[in-house]
């Protein structure tokens, strides 16, 4: 059992389970219905993803003040950090963001973090 760390809207792996989007907001031009069959997430958590203050830093090029930023926020996320990384070792889940390169996107980050939390990771 293990989270996989995806780009949403990707094909689903066979093994993944339920998505989960860490992203701020929903998919645009896409019905709330339509979310899941197209590959986008199964369940929306926003608490896990950065604020907007930060994808701009994110997307201003200062990725190291953006990370340092982000796990800040996610200490005051701590619990749900811990439920997430309980539910791991039990049961297939995927959490992820639109991004398409993963090195410079917060679920680089938030795989760490989780990892941090004793959650099992998928390969």
């Amino acid at each position: 059992m293990a989270i996989a760390v995806v780009r949403l809207g990707s094909p689903r792996g066979r093994s993944e389970g339920p998505r989960i989007g860490t992203v701020r907001r929903p998919p645009r031009g896409v019905r709330k219905q339509d979310y899941a069959k197209l590959d986008y997430y199964d369940a929306w958590l926003p608490e896990l993803a950065p604020t907007a203050k930060l994808v701009k830093l994110a997307q201003s090029g200062d990725w190291k003040k953006f990370v340092r930023l982000y796990r800040g926020e996610m200490r005051a996320r701590s619990r749900v950090l811990d439920v997430l990384a309980a539910l791991s070792q039990s049961a297939d889940f995927s959490v992820g963001c639109y991004c398409e390169d993963e090195s410079r996107c917060h679920r680089s980050i938030l795989r760490q973090i989780l990892r941090e939390h004793g959650a099992q990771l998928a390969t």
